[in-house]
């Protein structure tokens, strides 16, 4: 989910609520305690040069079980970061504390925001030698067995 669609989904909410990717609920005493802009610059296994810009939310439980962050409250942030950090309108990174510090994406169901799993990925197959998935025009045979794709 971009910054824009996220700003636009919060305008339409009284409150707010994160889903984790389990299906449980984000305690509502979160707080939001930094909104940024994380640029990484890397060079691929292929050798080449990449850049990746992303608007950083981690939230944070704390013992404060009486505190809810609501929606402008969490829009007017949000519009400080943007104005102060000159953040675009970038794929959001939510962090969020479980065993160890998570990245998730986000999506949208209903009223609530969805962290969603992210998954590593090689950029620069053709390089590697990792061929990509066999693509058929019939998706009800795309996986058979022989096919190259299981």
């Amino acid at each position: 989910m971009k910054l824009e669609e996220f700003k636009t989904a919060l305008k339409n909410l009284s409150q707010i609520a994160f889903e984790l990717p389990n299906g449980q609920l984000v305690p509502k005493h979160f707080h939001v305690t930094e909104v940024g802009k994380v640029t990484k610059d890397f060079i691929d296994c292929g050798g080449v040069l990449r850049k990746e810009r992303v608007v950083n939310f981690q939230l944070w439980e704390a013992d404060d079980y009486d505190h809810r962050l609501n929606p402008d409250k969490l829009l007017n942030i949000i519009t400080i970061a943007e104005n102060v950090l000159h953040i675009s309108n970038d794929e959001i990174e939510v962090e969020y504390q479980g065993e160890t510090i998570g990245k998730y994406g986000l999506e949208i169901k209903g009223n609530n925001f969805v962290l969603t799993s992210k998954v590593t990925d090689c950029l620069a197959k053709d390089n590697c030698g990792i061929a990509e998935p066999a693509k058929t025009e019939n998706a009800a045979n795309a996986c058979t067995p022989g096919s190259g794709c299981c």
